[in-house]
């Protein structure tokens, strides 16, 4: 069991070091990378790692590997994940640590969650002759982009050689104010796949459209029809969702109807047989439908990342050691969402746990990640840095 003084020992690192993860995380605000991209971002958190005379290895290309061996001995190993890529957004705060990367951008707190690994790394780096075991630092690229980075980590090996007793990750949250973090035990956010349907018709004049197949009326009816698979098809306790966010035609004007047109979409469930069921009902009535009015249907489903499961165990006992470490009021529990993660992967192989660290400023309106005007209130980061810490010295302290 750790002592009262190895808990404010680590309180007291978190504040430490708390300004040089203010200086990491706007270093690489300033230079954001895309996923799959990250070879700059890679040599920094490299050179982060040198310093602290932590090893490391290369892992799915862009990413990092690191271990942090206990003073103990033997034990088990528990990893800790930070995702390190950006989003292809411009920009339009005026801080002195904007993106210089013209149309990137850290809108997803991604600079956050590395910033914060590479505070918890120092952290532990302080405290090793406390523990048994291991620590293995996970700086994971391309969590913004499928097939995510987290499945090419886990086939480079991440998760092997031993395997992780447990894994941790954490996401920025503007809704929570900095200082506060948020946990949902269970099944917490959804699977995304991506929908990509061409629908084909014969194009012509639009004053006679008996002579063609408008594909814009047969889009009109499909995307009606598709809502009712959620509507009338899917349990009414069992979130699902399916959006489709882009609609284009090739060619067509006020007067032209086109050959075709073209959507995008995301189908977003928490439940993997069903998610299996709609892909197959989505394919049959879009094309069932298309044929029925003159045209033809193709829809290509990329499969994305699965449902994100929190270990039941693991995730009350994190938020038990949340309380203890932060104080009760700053530890909330979270409502089930929609929003997918590739981190998700890392569940469905072993016991895990991904909370969110509250970022946002008091008094102030809300930032949601994944716009252009995406900020926080950088005191997080001695919470981010801090907690994940003390998680994992509490996990391998007996």
């Amino acid at each position: 069991m750790p002592t009262p003084d190895l808990r404010q020992r680590i309180t007291d690192l978190a504040q430490e070091l708390h300004p040089a993860a203010v200086s990491n995380r706007r270093y690489l605000h300033q230079h954001p990378e895309l996923s799959f991209e990250e070879r700059e971002t890679q040599a920094y958190i490299a050179g982060q790692l040198d310093e602290l005379k932590i090893p490391y290895r290369k892992i799915a290309d862009t990413g990092l590997l690191a271990e942090i061996s206990g003073g103990k001995g033997a034990g088990p190993v528990i990893a800790l994940r930070a995702d390190i890529d950006a989003l292809p957004i411009l920009e339009a705060n005026t801080t002195d640590y904007t993106s210089q990367n013209k149309g990137v951008m850290h809108a997803c707190g991604h600079d956050v969650h590395t910033a914060s690994l590479l505070s918890t790394a120092g952290i532990l780096a302080s405290v090793k002759d406390h523990f048994s075991g291991s620590v293995r630092l996970l700086f994971q690229p391309g969590e913004e982009k499928l097939p995510g980075g987290a499945t090419l980590m886990i086939k480079d090996g991440a998760l092997e050689k031993p395997a992780p007793a447990g894994i941790f990750g954490q996401h920025v949250h503007p809704p929570l104010a900095a200082g506060k973090v948020g946990f949902r035990p269970g099944i917490y956010m959804a699977s995304t796949d991506e929908l990509y349907l061409t629908v084909t018709g014969r194009g012509g004049h639009g004053a006679m459209p008996h002579n063609a197949v408008d594909p814009i009326v047969i889009t009109a009816q499909i995307i009606t029809a598709i809502q009712q698979l959620i509507s009338r098809n899917t349990d009414p306790t069992l979130p699902a969702v399916i959006t489709f966010g882009r609609i284009e035609s090739d060619g067509g004007a006020t007067n032209v109807i086109p050959n075709a047109v073209r959507l995008q979409g995301t189908l977003r469930t928490l439940d993997e047989a069903w998610r299996k069921e709609l892909h197959l009902r989505m394919d049959k009535l879009v094309t069932g439908i298309a044929a029925a009015m003159g045209g033809q249907a193709e829809l290509t489903i990329a499969h994305g990342y699965p449902f994100l499961k929190n270990d039941e165990k693991l995730t009350h006992w994190a938020m038990q050691e949340a309380r203890h470490f932060l104080g009760e009021e700053q530890v909330v529990e979270l409502p089930i969402r929609m929003t997918g993660e590739d981190f998700a992967f890392y569940t469905h192989h072993l016991p895990a746990c991904f909370y969110r660290l509250g970022v946002g400023r008091p008094g102030e309106a809300e930032r949601p990640v994944h716009t252009d005007t995406f900020d926080v209130d950088e005191a997080c980061l001695q919470t981010g840095g801090g907690l994940m810490a003390w998680l994992a010295v509490r996990s391998l302290v007996v």
